[in-house]
């Protein structure tokens, strides 16, 4: 991006400026903080996981939960010390850390925003999820425990909510097999009720990759999956942050 500053400046008022010059001017820019990454809140390593196991999860999403967590990596944070073929994903996270090189963009543009956790501090009211990728199979599944506070029709989840569950994680999904991505389209079909409380799998796996779009469907069902309340397509859609730059 600075890069692509110091070439507008170079041609300022119709002037060529030597490849010298330039270089310098390049240079000097990237000693100056730009405006995006100027952050109004102290950025904290030090940030809480909420899709942890706390006391409102049931014992069928805790138990679906330690299957998963089972099977991830040593250390979320780096796939180095991999030791399994599962990865959680911390709640904590900014959406575009997510993605493949998101980890340079987040710190390049820092901000307050994170992954949505819940609404409220009241635990087990709204949105209780946990989600795990899996770089092989080209998969990520996410165990949701909707709360009373998602409530559409009585006793049962907002149609909305689920919208928002399925968004998030097919967006997780695009992110770490192409990069950070925007959704472009996304198809539902609702089969069923989710009623409130329930533990309900997302599933979310590759369809194809075009170009800068990529094709992902999804399932929402029970978790031994015998019942399919909902079911999706979407595309998704590669954003392209200056790639002179990033590494």
């Amino acid at each position: 991006m600075l890069a692509h500053i110091a070439r507008r400046i170079c041609h300022f008022h119709g002037h060529q400026i030597s490849s010298a010059i330039l270089r310098r001017m390049r240079s000097s820019l990237k000693t100056i903080s730009p405006i995006s990454a100027i952050s109004l809140w102290t950025y904290s390593s030090q940030l809480q996981d909420f899709s942890q196991p706390n006391p409102s999860w049931s014992p069928e999403m805790r138990k679906f939960y330690d299957h998963y967590n089972a099977q991830c990596d040593t250390d979320t944070e780096n796939f180095e010390n991999k030791t399994g073929p599962w990865r959680k994903l911390p709640s904590y996270n900014r959406s575009i850390k997510h993605a493949t090189g998101g980890i340079y963009l987040s710190k390049l543009i820092q901000a307050k925003a994170r992954l949505f956790t819940r609404s409220v501090q009241e635990e087990g009211a709204a949105f209780e999820y946990v989600a795990f990728f899996n770089k092989e199979e080209k998969i990520c599944i996410c165990l949701f425990q909707p709360g009373h506070l998602l409530e559409g029709a009585p006793g049962h989840v907002h149609g909305g909510a689920i919208a928002t569950m399925i968004d998030t994680v097919t967006g997780m999904l695009a992110g770490y097999l192409s990069g950070p991505s925007v959704t472009a389209n996304l198809n539902i079909n609702y089969r069923s009720p989710v009623p409130l409380g329930s533990v309900v799998i997302i599933h979310c796996a590759l369809d194809r990759i075009e170009g800068r779009k990529t094709f992902i469907t999804c399932r929402v069902t029970s978790t031994d999956e015998s019942k399919v309340y909902t079911e999706a397509n979407a595309v998704v859609f590669v954003l392209d942050f200056c790639p002179e730059d990033c590494p």
